[in-house]
């Protein structure tokens, strides 16, 4: 018998059910794309074993915790900032790159508080965002073929048969990895790394003379004078500003790992991927008769889905249909990821039939992977001006069709990179050469994240809210 519970959402009360016929195993009988061939089936079943009994990365009560925060997204309550690497590796688990990439999502975090009058929901892509969907199975150089590099979970990037061999014992480096990134972010926010009596503590030291870092520092103060005086009135500490809720997120692409890490816990029913608070599903594993849309719709945790210009009104409703069946507040989150040159024309149709069917979800933008582009010497890069115009775009469309953008989903780090055309500094194609250091796509540095949050702020303030 299938067990109910009620969640209340102002005057409404939704039932959440158990999904039927549903299991962490039931995907395998489901198409199954993105998936590497492991070649040895007992290493798989063992490797899987041991990522079975290791303890899980979070816990139910965070996640129903961001599930709420979400909910409050949807209702215009809050804003959803959700940002970190394409693809993290694992000789990235280092202090010094996991406490920037933490910096610049909490100096973006306090300039949309301050410029939104909103509560921020930060959640990090990261500890966990270690695979990757590939356009073929296989590289061919020089007329050897070899299996494509799918991230550091599955195999190695280097072009040589021991490496490109997909190995299941890099899930357990994996999980490794993603617990020791997830104690040292925990640690920090425990220890009031994001204090905001302390803002200090987030500085990057190599953009002391960023042409942003004046109206920055500007809303700082601003924030630190709010709170002193705030103090000062009451005669007490403001309790709460010491320390921020953060989640993780990664694209649900790997189902042997999801599968391993999907558990059971007391006192709440149905079961939940403790790999991550938030998964996602991609473009490329969409389909609805697949395994990742078996995978998604049993599990508890909040969804996001990300929604190509390709994709008709028809495909999403049957879509949302499936992974949100009792239309539950902070369940699903659409991610847009149409491009500069086509979001005016694929948008809009798409927001009018979830309206029309009055689903409850969050509309969130992704101006990025819609707008790579290569160089004329084959250079992967995006514009920051394609970016920028997407997400200006998208204000306006969701205020024109009654609907509301609530969120921004970016790649990018808290490293000197010149990964992206544009931007504060003007980047050029001849400046990608001096830091471009991503092994998949190309991220946004410090100042054109920041450059984004101040343009989010003046974006909304222009744009009605639905």
């Amino acid at each position: 018998m299938s067990q109910h519970h009620l969640r209340s959402n102002d005057s409404a009360v939704t039932p959440v059910r158990e999904p039927a016929n549903w299991s962490p195993e039931s995907w395998q009988q489901y198409p199954a794309t993105q998936q590497p061939t492991y070649p040895d089936a007992d290493e798989l079943a063992s490797a899987l074993a041991t990522l079975g009994s290791l303890p899980p990365l979070v816990t139910s009560w965070e996640i129903l915790s961001l599930k709420k925060q979400l909910a409050e997204a949807q209702e215009g309550r809050r804003f959803l900032l959700q940002g970190g690497d394409c693809a993290e590796s694992f000789d990235d688990c280092e202090s010094g790159l996991i406490s920037n990439r933490l910096k610049v999502l909490l100096q973006m975090s306090v300039v949309l508080v301050h410029g939104l009058r909103l509560p921020v929901v930060r959640v990090g892509r990261f500890a966990g965002q270690y695979a990757k969907p590939r356009s073929a199975d296989e590289e061919t150089r020089d007329g050897v073929s070899l299996p494509s590099y799918r991230g550091d979970l599955i195999n190695g990037a280097p072009f040589d048969a021991a490496s490109r061999r997909p190995d299941p014992n890099r899930m357990i480096k994996g999980h490794a990895r993603s617990a020791m990134t997830m104690n040292f972010v925990r640690g920090l926010i425990d220890g009031g790394f994001a204090d905001l009596h302390h803002p200090e503590y987030w500085n990057l030291g190599w953009v002391g003379h960023s042409p942003l870092a004046a109206e920055y520092q500007q809303m700082v103060e601003s924030i630190g004078d709010a709170v002193r005086f705030m103090e000062t009135l009451s005669g007490a500490a403001v309790h709460n500003i010491n320390r921020v809720d953060f989640y993780t997120s990664h694209e649900a692409l790997l189902l042997h790992y999801e599968q391993a890490l999907s558990r059971q816990v007391p006192r709440q029913w149905g079961w939940f991927n403790l790999s991550t608070h938030f998964p996602w599903i991609g473009m490329r594993t969409a389909a609805l008769d697949g395994a990742h849309m078996e995978y998604c719709r049993g599990i508890r945790n909040p969804i996001g889905l990300k929604v190509g210009p390709t994709v008709t009104p028809d495909q999403l409703l049957r879509v949302v249909e499936v992974l949100n069946p009792d239309n539950e507040p902070g369940r699903l989150t659409l991610i847009h990821r149409m491009g500069a040159g086509k979001i005016e024309d694929a948008l809009a149709p798409l927001i009018n039939a979830v309206n029309r069917e009055g689903h409850r979800v969050l509309w969130c933008c992704d101006p990025m992977h819609g707008n790579t582009e290569s160089t004329s010497v084959g250079v992967k890069t995006r514009r920051f001006e394609n970016i920028r115009s997407e997400l200006d775009s998208a204000f306006d469309i969701h205020a024109a069709n009654g609907s509301r953008l609530g969120g921004v989903h970016l790649e990018l780090t808290g490293e000197d990179v010149t990964e992206c055309l544009g931007g504060a500094r003007e980047l050029t194609e001849a400046d990608l050469g001096r830091a471009y250091r991503s092994t998949v796509d190309p991220r946004l540095n410090y100042e054109q994240s920041l450059e984004i949050a101040m343009l989010i702020v003046r974006k909304r303030g222009q744009v009605p809210v639905a």
